[in-house]
């Protein structure tokens, strides 16, 4: 098997995740799927965006991919979890760029933006792509790190 992607979705997302799951795994791809495991219209793209980003976030999975209505909330919820850097991209140059430059770690999607064929083109985007080691990216990396190292030890201290 291949490395291990972490997906969720909420019920804006089910179906596409249900049908890239299939895909992913068809690509040999170890797929953990974080649910929803059932269609239910009242459940909270939060829930299984914080799974995914956690899965990530403890190295329990080298990526993650949340889909929900838009794309939005999955991704402002992700990047809430210390280690995420996740990116909502309905396009392959955002997909790839994010990970060589940015070091994503998790994608984001809008089923309601984003069909299936592109759905899946952009998971390739994301999932092949390598953060480039220019010094240029890991200065800005470590500059991105020093901040939320500091954010989260300023939101520790806080409570």
């Amino acid at each position: 098997m291949g490395e291990r992607i972490a997906v969720g979705a909420d019920h804006g997302g089910y179906f596409l995740k249900e049908e890239l799951i299939i895909w992913l795994r068809g690509q040999n791809y170890n797929v953990t799927d974080l649910g929803a495991h059932t269609f239910d219209e009242n459940d909270d793209y939060p829930d299984f965006a914080k799974a995914v980003a956690e899965e990530v976030s403890s190295k329990r999975a080298a990526h993650g991919l949340i889909i929900c209505g838009s794309g939005v909330g999955a991704s402002i919820t992700a990047n809430k979890i210390l280690g995420i850097r996740a990116g909502l991209c309905h396009d392959t140059y955002s997909a790839r760029q994010g990970v060589e430059h940015d070091s994503m770690n998790i994608l984001c999607l809008g089923a309601r933006i984003v069909g299936i064929e592109l759905s899946k083109e952009l998971v390739s985007s994301f999932l092949r792509a390598e953060p480039l080691l220019d010094s240029r990216f890991q200065r800005r990396l470590k500059k991105l790190l020093s901040i939320e190292r500091i954010s989260f030890k300023n939101d520790q201290s806080m409570r």
